[in-house]
């Protein structure tokens, strides 16, 4: 019977479950997207409320440590301040910091004193004569060097445990020491159980010590520190009483657990917050923390609350949603399961139907499939890449495909098909090694699933062979497959002996040798080829034999250094025609007639010639392969040929370079080891990841925080390494050039102590991303004198983003510097009396007049002085009583002077003072005081006296004049009023 239509698409959908499921899936879709919005924005708002606390610890823990440091700064100025600090101003001075107020966490601060091993018994009785009869260094032992606790303060509890213990006698403890006193800055040590952790619970401890320097001795170089070395002051602390110190807010809701250096695991574990917490948090954070040279790593991870991530909203949502889709879903099921009742039955009848239809047309397409099946088999066989053959173990080919037969060159006339025999001999004759074939196909049966194997064929060609066993009805059988991968095959052997060319060419290896192992391996893979490189010599006119490791040592000698051209092989016709020469029969060609004899005795019957080029195309010389027997070449070996060549060429050239390499590499070491200009070869990159810590850990503006903390300028500095110097530089230093023991040298020998800031600048330059840097700055020589130089920093191209290696060259310019101040100071200064001479006062001059211009209500005055009757002087005593009358003078007025007061002598026995800020009756009162003094100080000169008095003039200096020289002439006017008026006086 006919089907019955299909339902309409309206009436599948109202199908009861669908239709309900349908329902449900929209509900609980809307209800999962409002659901996950609000959790989406609930689980944001608890991983950035996360995060802040995190950061907030990390940042409290820092803050508190660098305020642990700063008390041993303070009791490192203690001491810095006097010769000797008694265990009473120690006392006094910890007890005035109130340290469990002011500093909780900490529980003691403590002086250990640096005792050499001779020196220990005298420091014992010194102890023990202070009042501490039972006083011993422990633990006992002979060591070259002690550090006990002779101060700790508070001194009782536990602390009286830790007094006279020898810190350098533990490992931890010495290596924290140690690196203080080589620095000069704080050092923390690892983790540690300190002495006086004598109760449970047992807490992790550390240690930050800072060193003590004998005060009034140079500490700029490890040396100088480690000789001026005293002792050290130090702090305790308990990791969980440091922690504790933060306030309980800190942690709340926290697991905090922290670790000594960068790695964590129990040993290195320090302190944790919450040891039941072992499950893994959904919220966790690692930070890495530097403190006083000690990294820690905090493991920070939220503590599991009650209520999960999810608010209430999201619950809410979720639990409507959900109940509200339940109910709509059931509804439209008992809507629509009246209505699919009524279809059930028609269902039913139209389903048999439709069954029946379908086995007839299962039955047609079965015949159909039988009919195509044997023409689908043929043209499968025949379309595929790979020859098949099908053969039954007894010699019968059963089958085979158009790829077998164009592989091995089969002809039509071949009778194979009633004889396999035939086939099987043709395709022995054309392999290299036809044997192992020939045992394979004689094998009745396959041991294994399935066989590989590879077949070298005479042409050049290679076989990938695969075979497997099958059955046939009852009979068992053999499928045969074969895959040319002679390009394949072609492309690994270059490859590899393209990658032994690399490996030879960067260990240095000669030319000879690369060349060499290059032919090796080509005739390793091809066995029967001979093959052989000669190349040009520098005129371009004679072949030379560069590498023939299989040819005989009496062929190669014979045609080496023959000349290019036709007649003379087939390599110098490669070489002159720069085109491929094949000879296939050496014994018949005309250009072997003159080494026809030569090739005989050599056993040579072909030789195929390639020209060998460089990358510019230029002929280098001729790539050669040889046969014993007269042969001519395949396609594969064209192939072979050609790549061969090739890769002579680029092993050629690359040997040629490597070698201009070594040449040039030589003459920039000798250029740099003799250039006249200081040359330093630097290490900045440990700096450069100092200031990226600094960055990541919040500083955000570097330059005032180095400019505030001296003390990590200092450590910054100690970062850079020297790894190389020349001869100049070492010279520079007062180091030995002809040995160079970097290690002596430090960045002090390029910027001094007292150039730090230069020294930040540099720094701050390079991070930045500047190649260059130059400027001036003050150095150490190693004799400890200090000198000026001129420097520049250059970073080598390619290593911006590390400062790994940056070159400076210095220039020593003090010499510079003293004459052009001699200049300066000759250019400005009076030669007789040491005054600035008249320009150098009228520049000061007019520099306060432009002043007095922008100043509104300012005030300034000038003074002109002239020696009364200086040349009956001259005349009566002789002009060195003259000269010693003018320095008199000047010595007089320098004493009267202010600090902001300018003096100059302007003429042969005038003199003029600027007094800024000065008005009238203050300049007339200064003038009276000088004229005074100058009358009441005669002249001592060879033990006789003279009376000096002067004449003096005053001017005020008025914003309204053009130039400060209009109150120098009134000035000038007013000092011949006073000698008209009788000389030993002021007017003004």
């Amino acid at each position: 019977m006919e089907r019955s239509p299909a339902p309409p698409l309206l009436q599948r959908l109202l199908r009861p479950r669908l239709l309900a499921g349908l329902v449900a899936a929209v509900c609980l879709s809307a209800t999962a997207t409002v659901w996950w919005g609000a959790r989406r924005d609930a689980e944001r708002d608890a991983n950035a409320d996360f995060e802040y606390r995190a950061r907030e610890l990390v940042n409290n823990v820092a803050v508190r440590m660098q305020a642990y440091v700063q008390v041993l700064y303070g009791v490192q100025g203690l001491f810095a301040s006097s010769d000797y600090v008694d265990r009473e101003e120690f006392r006094t001075y910890i007890e005035r910091l109130e340290l469990a107020q002011n500093f909780p966490g900490m529980h003691g601060v403590g002086y250990m004193r640096y005792v050499p091993g001779p020196q220990l018994a005298a420091h014992v009785a010194t102890l023990q004569a202070e009042g501490f009869p039972d006083y011993q260094v422990t633990p006992p032992g002979q060591r070259s060097q002690y550090g006990p606790v002779v101060y700790l303060e508070p001194f009782t509890g536990n602390n009286l445990h830790a007094f006279g213990y020898d810190g350098l006698s533990e490992p931890t403890r010495r290596a924290a020491f140690e690196q203080a006193r080589d620095s000069g800055l704080p050092s923390m040590t690892g983790k540690l159980l300190l002495k006086q952790e004598t109760a449970d619970p047992v807490q992790a401890g550390f240690i930050v010590a800072l060193p003590i320097y004998q005060n009034g001795v140079g500490r700029y170089t490890l040396a100088q520190r480690r000789a001026a070395l005293k002792g050290w002051v130090y702090a305790p602390f308990r990791m969980g009483d440091v922690m504790a110190a933060l306030g309980h807010d800190a942690l709340h809701g926290l697991d905090v657990e922290i670790y000594d250096g960068d790695g964590m695991n129990g040993l290195s574990l320090m302190f944790d917050s919450s040891p039941q917490a072992a499950a893994p948090a959904a919220q966790r954070a690692i930070k890495r923390l530097s403190l006083a040279g000690r990294r820690w790593t905090l493991q920070v991870s939220a503590l599991p609350k009650a209520g999960g991530v999810l608010s209430d909203t999201p619950r809410a949502i979720a639990l409507g949603g959900t109940l509200l889709s339940a109910l709509l879903a059931l509804l439209a099921y008992v809507l629509a399961e009246s209505r699919q009742r009524l279809r059930r039955a028609l269902w039913h009848s139209d389903r048999m139907a439709d069954e029946l239809r379908e086995g007839q047309e299962t039955l047609l397409a079965m015949a159909e499939h039988a009919q195509g099946s044997q023409a689908v088999l043929r043209s499968i066989l025949d379309s595929t890449v790979d020859g098949i053959l099908v053969d039954n173990y007894r010699g019968t080919v059963l089958n085979s495909n158009r790829r077998f037969r164009q592989v091995w060159n089969v002809p039509e006339q071949l009778d194979w098909q009633n004889d396999g025999a035939i086939l099987f001999g043709h395709m022995a004759a054309q392999l290299e090694r036809p044997e192992l074939f020939m045992q394979a196909s004689a094998c009745h049966e396959l041991d294994d699933d399935e066989c590989h194997s590879q077949l070298q064929m005479r042409d050049g060609r290679v076989l990938e062979v695969t075979t497997r066993p099958l059955r046939l009805g009852s009979e068992p059988a053999r499928i045969w497959s074969f895959r040319d991968i002679t390009e394949r095959t072609l492309n690994a052997r270059r490859e590899e002996a393209r990658h032994q060319v690399l490996e030879l060419l960067a260990a240095g290896a000669p030319q000879q040798q690369v060349l060499d192992s290059l032919l090796r391996g080509l005739e390793a893979a091809n066995p029967g080829m001979m093959c052989s490189v000669m190349l040009l010599d520098d005129e371009g006119r004679h072949l030379l034999v560069a590498a023939a490791p299989s040819l005989p040592a009496f062929f190669n000698d014979a045609i080496h250094n023959q000349p290019v051209g036709y007649g003379n092989g087939s390599c110098g016709k490669a070489v002159s025609s720069n085109s491929r020469v094949i000879v296939d029969d050496i014994r018949t060609d005309p250009l072997w007639l003159p080494y026809r004899e030569l090739a005989a005795r050599a056993g040579l019957g072909a030789c195929w010639s390639e020209p060998v080029r460089g990358a510019n195309g230029k002929v280098l010389g001729a790539f050669a392969i040889y046969h014993r027997e007269a042969q001519r070449p395949s396609v594969a070996h064209l192939a072979l040929i050609d790549q061969a060549a090739s890769l002579a060429g680029i092993a050629i050239e690359q040997a040629r370079a490597a070698e201009a390499l070594r040449v040039g590499e030589a003459r920039f070491r000798s250029l740099y080891d003799h250039a006249p200009v200081a040359l330093w070869q630097q290490d900045w990159s440990a700096a450069r990841r100092a200031l990226q810590e600094l960055a990541e850990s919040g500083v955000d503006d570097i330059a005032t925080w180095l400019q505030n903390n001296p003390s990590q300028l200092q450590r910054l500095a100690g970062l850079v390494r020297i790894t190389d110097v020349n001869a100049a530089a070492l010279a520079q230093v007062g180091a030995d050039p002809a040995c160079k023991q970097t290690g002596r040298l430090s960045l002090a020998q390029i910027f001094a102590p007292a150039a730090q800031e230069r020294f930040a600048q540099a720094l701050l330059a390079l991070q930045q991303g500047q190649h260059l840097f130059q400027g001036e700055a003050s150095f150490l020589r190693l004799d400890g004198v200090e000198r000026q130089n001129e420097m520049t920093l250059l970073v080598m191209p390619g290593h911006e983003h590390a400062l790994d290696f940056v070159i400076v060259s210095t220039l020593d310019i003090t010499e510079r510097k003293r004459l052009n101040d001699e200049l300066v100071q000759l250019a400005t200064t009076d030669f007789l009396t040491g005054l600035p001479n008249r320009r150098e006062f009228m520049a000061r001059l007019e520099s306060e007049q432009a002043r007095l211009q922008r100043d509104v209500g300012g005030r300034a005055a000038v003074l002109m002085l002239d020696i009364d009757h200086f040349k009956n002087i001259n005349d009566a005593h002789g002009h060195d009583w003259g000269d010693a009358v003018l320095r008199h003078l000047a010595g007089l007025m320098r004493d009267s002077q202010r600090k902001i007061d300018m003096l100059g002598r302007v003429g042969g026995e005038e003199f003029a003072i600027l007094l800024p800020g000065a008005d009238m009756e203050a300049a007339r009162a200064f003038a009276e005081r000088l004229r005074q003094r100058i009358a009441d100080t005669p002249l001592q000169h060879n033990g006789s006296s003279i009376a000096i008095t002067v004449s003096i003039g005053i001017a005020g200096m008025a914003p309204a004049d053009r130039s400060g020289d209009a109150a120098l002439v009134r000035a000038d006017h007013a000092l011949y009023r006073a000698k008209r008026a009788g000389r030993n006086r002021v007017e003004g």
